[in-house]
């Protein structure tokens, strides 16, 4: 099984943005040096009470600077708000800067204000996406490339540099909606899925729905199935239990108020994201506990894990160390400690 950080690079009241990307820089050294396999870095933007992680590549190429064995994985990069050509040069340059070590996750965000932000239409978003997917694939693997599309064209264009990895860093792509995880699989892709807002009951059909269409579609293996979830470990279970409670509830009362916003932003088409909201917004702690997290000591960490790696059959997970940010950097240190040398080991 494939073990990774997700990291948003949380900030908190009082504290500096300097102070942020320390902490968070310090907790990918520790990755690095404790066998973490990979570090999973999001894209938020212009939400100054939760994140200074605005610009994922710029961190990706100074983690590449700093460490020689971890890969370093988007998770995700938000395609539709992006130059495809200019995206292309900026993940190339970061995998050859890491000698091959980028994965590509990709995803069109939820966040509706953002594109309203940045003066892209939300409802452009499905194609807007697959026209930057194309043409970025179409750069890393054909000189002088032309491309004609809705959104985007140009002739005889060769992308410097290549990436490091041939033909291109492996992409992954992000489901968020039922309907999306059939159509990840038809493209032959592999996933991330996410238990933070969807129940760990909820995942089972839509990953088995993924894998019929990637078999349906003649792909070779199986699919592969990645789960981002808020993980937290302590020496006991009590304190596992009492340490991220404030944090955690404090980022599902934000989420339910993001995906109101959003639903108010579109209309008659966010009736379901509404409704998603309000689910949040009565989410329980002993809720969030059972049905979206991972927690407790290290045993009982393994034991969880190993029963929904058999359920789910996930090929690998995007620990979230410090869901909602509110954690002290001394928690996350002692909850990633623990997941690299007392969990990890135990599926190698």
């Amino acid at each position: 099984m494939e073990f990774g950080m997700f990291h948003e690079f949380p900030t908190r009241a009082g504290r500096s943005h300097a102070a942020a990307f320390d902490e968070a820089l310090a907790q990918v050294d520790a990755a690095e040096n404790w066998g973490l396999d990979a570090l999973w870095l999001a894209e938020l933007h212009f939400a100054p009470e939760r994140s200074v992680l605005a610009a994922p590549l710029t961190i990706a190429a100074a983690i590449a600077a700093r460490t020689r064995r971890i890969k370093i994985g988007i998770a995700v990069q938000v395609l539709p708000l992006c130059h495809p050509l200019r995206l292309a040069e900026e993940v190339a340059t970061v995998d050859q800067l890491s000698r091959g070590r980028v994965i590509f996750g990709v995803g069109r965000s939820g966040v509706v204000h953002t594109y309203d932000a940045y003066g892209v239409a939300y409802g452009e978003s499905r194609d807007r996406f697959r026209e930057a997917m194309d043409i970025i694939k179409l750069a890393w693997t054909r000189p002088g490339c032309s491309y004609r599309g809705q959104y985007h064209s140009f002739t005889d264009i060769s992308v410097v540099p290549l990436p490091c990895q041939a033909p291109h860093p492996p992409i992954r792509m992000a489901a968020s909606t039922a309907d999306t995880f059939p159509m990840i699989g038809e493209l032959g892709l592999p996933i991330f899925a996410s238990a933070r807002t969807v129940p760990w009951s909820d995942l089972a059909p839509s990953i088995r729905r993924y894998r019929e269409a990637w078999a349906a579609s003649g792909h070779p293996g199986k699919g592969e199935v990645y789960v981002s979830v808020p993980v937290y470990l302590a020496e006991t279970a009590d304190k596992a239990r009492a340490d991220p409670e404030r944090s955690i509830l404090w980022f599902y009362r934000y989420q339910a108020d993001l995906q109101a916003d959003s639903a108010r932003r579109t209309g008659a088409a966010g009736t379901a994201r509404a409704a998603r909201g309000e689910r949040l917004r009565q989410l329980s702690y002993d809720q969030a506990l059972n049905d979206h997290l991972l927690f407790g000591t290290p045993s009982m960490v393994v034991e969880r894990l190993r029963a929904l790696q058999d359920e789910l059959q996930f090929d690998g997970i995007l620990a979230e160390l410090n869901c909602g940010g509110l954690l002290a950097h001394e928690q996350v240190m002692g909850a990633l400690r623990l997941l690299c040398h007392e969990v990890m080991p135990q599926f190698r």
